[in-house]
């Protein structure tokens, strides 16, 4: 059928809406993974409330559903020990250079501000070290020393 004879509601020609992935693993969040979690969805819901455009109403929806779904199946993680795990602030010495990050959720996590998802190649490599023990890493052998590891929440 050519184009010319569709009508202008037909939607038939667009690329689908796809749901947005879901991480897959646990949903697990620090405090303020969980806090930044209900904060998105109370906006989201606020946004919709607002909005009068169906298409814009329709990526709204679509946004709102995963924020409820990772907000209603986030687990808040136990506090880390003495080793590195999800939710500890970890400084370590790599190629030379000493950095600080913090390994918390998917949804959480913004590399530039230094938090790493605990999924990460990096974070991966950390988890269960201690203070004093290195880790291969990129292929290279003890390539990660862990300086120190603290809890980022009491």
């Amino acid at each position: 059928m050519s184009v010319a004879f569709r009508r202008e509601d037909d939607d038939e020609h667009k690329e689908p809406r796809f749901e947005l992935p879901l991480p897959p693993g646990p949903n697990l969040v620090t405090r303020r993974g969980l806090a930044a979690m209900a904060e998105q969805v109370a906006r989201l819901e606020h946004d919709l409330a607002a909005e009068s455009d169906a298409e814009r109403q329709t990526a709204l929806k679509r946004d709102l559903r995963y924020w409820r779904t990772r907000h209603s199946t986030a687990e808040i993680a136990p506090p880390p020990t003495d080793e590195v795990a999800f939710g500890a602030r970890v400084t370590y010495r790599l190629n030379g250079q000493q950095k600080t990050i913090e390994l918390v959720g998917s949804d959480e996590a913004d590399p530039a501000a230094g938090r790493v998802a605990f999924t990460a190649p990096l974070a991966v490599a950390l988890t269960g070290l201690m203070a004093g023990e290195t880790a291969d890493f990129a292929g290279r052998v003890d390539a990660i020393e862990v300086i120190d590891s603290q809890a980022i929440e009491p």
